[in-house]
């Protein structure tokens, strides 16, 4: 006889009374990947090991009818990742993205991530992802914020107000003891508003609308970007304010001399070097559109330093590497998405799903096929 197999799957509704949007909770386990991140206790896809997935590409035409064309936002990808520290696990977020999918009652993205023991490749853990890939991608920028920005700031500016920008908006107050005004700025208003409404009534802060993105931008201290590629955004140098940290979360153009004038803080310095490798071999001047692709273009036109020179985010937690160096430093803070922030959360909530008996225990087999006699 074979080993029996079972697996827990949890919910959305288990997710949420697991702690996914318990902000400081994300926040905190988003600064412990980064301290592993940058002892280099990790690994992801790739031959490099950091690639950030490996995606589904639509055609554009096709002569099949029933296959699945290119459209805004339009994709599927499998994010591979081993977490090492007390997490020691591995694991795959996969997700497909269609911006019509809101016509269909549907959140853009519609994810999940499955656990995996590292040793046999039995599955642990099956949980519904899309509130915790929204909470660590806000978790993430928060611990930029809790690292970068003056601890001064007053106003946060959220350009984007959807489900990733609200994340990010979550945690990022978290981290903002003076925080005391939120501008919301976005394409719908319908968006903007209910994220104002959040800001009042559930952080106890003051809000307001600003359709206007110069306006919105101007007044920022802390500035979140989280918007999509169908919605893109230029940013000139004059209207950021002296001392601002900038979150990027979602892809932005601006000023060439912005881009000169900011330090800019990484991620992580491979997962950056892994896109414009793939996209040379791609023969892609965009490098795939990704968050860090402007500077990637400015790095080949020798105006800005080779990424190595950066710092990143993990070492200035480890106290290897400077940060903000003055109050008047205009900060960029680039994340790009990895997996091992989806393992390192889920990986948590999926503890504390055992701990409270939620969930649903699934069956695998009572003893595999192929271990038969």
């Amino acid at each position: 006889m074979g080993k029996r197999t079972e697996f827990l799957y949890l919910s959305e509704p288990d997710c949420i009374a697991a702690g996914v949007l318990d902000a400081k909770k994300c926040v905190d386990n988003a600064e412990e990947v980064f301290r592993l991140l940058a002892k280099g206790d990790y690994l992801m896809g790739g031959a490099g090991r950091n690639s950030h997935g490996l995606p589904l590409v639509f055609p554009s035409e096709s002569p099949f009818p029933s296959m699945p064309l290119a459209g805004p936002d339009r994709r599927f990808v499998a994010m591979p990742a081993y977490l090492g520290g007390r997490f020691d696990v591995c694991g795959v977020k996969w997700y497909g993205s269609n911006a019509a999918n809101k016509r269909r009652g549907l959140p853009r993205s519609v994810l999940t991530v499955m656990l995996n023991d590292k040793e046999t490749g039995e599955p642990l853990c099956l949980l519904s992802a899309n509130l915790s890939s929204a909470a660590r991608t806000g978790a993430v920028p928060a611990v930029g914020a809790k690292y970068l920005a003056r601890r001064d700031a007053e106003i946060l500016t959220c350009v984007g107000c959807g489900p990733i920008g609200r994340g990010c908006l979550d945690a990022i107050a978290a981290v903002m003891p003076g925080l005391k005004t939120v501008v919301c700025c976005n394409r719908s208003p319908e968006n903007a508003n209910k994220m104002a409404e959040h800001v009042r009534r559930d952080l106890g802060l003051a809000a307001m609308v600003e359709p206007d993105l110069e306006t919105a931008v101007r007044q920022a201290d802390v500035l979140s970007v989280a918007v999509s590629r169908t919605a893109p955004l230029h940013f000139q140098r004059a209207w950021i304010k002296p001392g601002c940290t900038l979150l990027a979360s979602g892809p932005f153009q601006c000023d060439e001399a912005l881009w000169r004038d900011m330090r800019i803080v990484l991620d992580n310095t491979a997962l950056h070097e892994t896109y414009v490798k793939e996209g040379k071999e791609n023969h892609d001047p965009t490098y795939g559109n990704h968050i860090g692709t402007p500077i990637y273009q400015l790095i080949d036109d020798r105006k800005l330093p080779p990424l190595p020179d950066f710092p990143t985010l993990g070492r200035i937690i480890l106290d290897e590497q400077k940060g903000r160096t003055s109050d008047e430093q205009i900060l960029c803070f680039i994340n790009d998405g990895m997996a091992i922030f989806d393992m390192g959360l889920c990986h948590d909530l999926y503890h504390t799903a055992l701990e409270q008996g939620l969930g649903q225990k699934l069956l695998l087999w009572e003893s595999a096929a192929q271990c038969e006699e």
